[in-house]
């Protein structure tokens, strides 16, 4: 009796370890040839899946994408605004090892996208939508009743969303989370100025 392969489980799989080569060794070690190596398939085998790297870079990037939505929503919404707000601050941030990780997958895919432009719109979208998210809470947590698209609202995401860029950048030059610290005491700095 032929062996069932599940084709989803596959996918997912070749997805895994070229998120693995990019961790180890940059955009640049996320070939066809080492992702079938890696993976055991035969070298026919990841095109049935994959047509080409684009393909298989696009598929890394929304699992990383996903992966960080999930994180957001991974705990149940505290039902304390101010907290609500802190989680989905923290869940973006560098503070550990596997979200340091998958900032170095995220860098290497940002850059690839500069030139793709189906990347470079999942990734504009995936953006205005955490923009979107972000204000709310924001709002919500600030307790004085402005809509989510009030100017101090949207201007404190916008500062939320560059720093953690920036916090992801910077992780890569420390991957041993030395700079945990410092992101988490932005986190309580923007707790505490919150209403100003």
């Amino acid at each position: 009796m032929p062996k069932i392969i599940d084709h989803d489980q596959r996918r997912r799989e070749i997805v895994a370890v070229a998120k693995k080569l990019i961790i180890q060794g940059g955009f640049e070690a996320a070939t066809m040839r080492s992702i079938v190596a890696e993976a055991g398939f035969a070298n026919g085998a990841l095109k049935r899946y994959f047509p080409n790297k684009d393909s298989i870079v696009a598929a890394t990037f929304q699992s990383v994408l996903a992966e960080m939505n999930e994180q957001i929503g991974s705990d149940e919404p505290s039902p304390d605004p101010r907290e609500a707000l802190r989680h989905d601050v923290e869940a973006t941030l560098p503070l550990d090892q596997y979200r340091i990780d998958s900032a170095r997958v995220l860098l290497a895919l940002w850059e690839h996208s500069v030139s793709n432009d189906e990347l470079a719109a999942l990734y504009r979208a995936h953006l205005q939508d955490w923009r979107r998210r972000l204000a709310e809470r924001i709002a919500a947590a600030r307790g004085k009743g402005e809509p989510a698209d009030a100017p101090a609202v949207i201007e404190l995401a916008g500062e939320v969303i560059g720093v953690t860029i920036g916090a992801n950048v910077t992780a890569l030059m420390f991957p041993d989370g030395a700079l945990i610290p410092e992101h988490r005491a932005y986190v309580d700095r923007l707790m505490r100025n919150l209403d100003d």
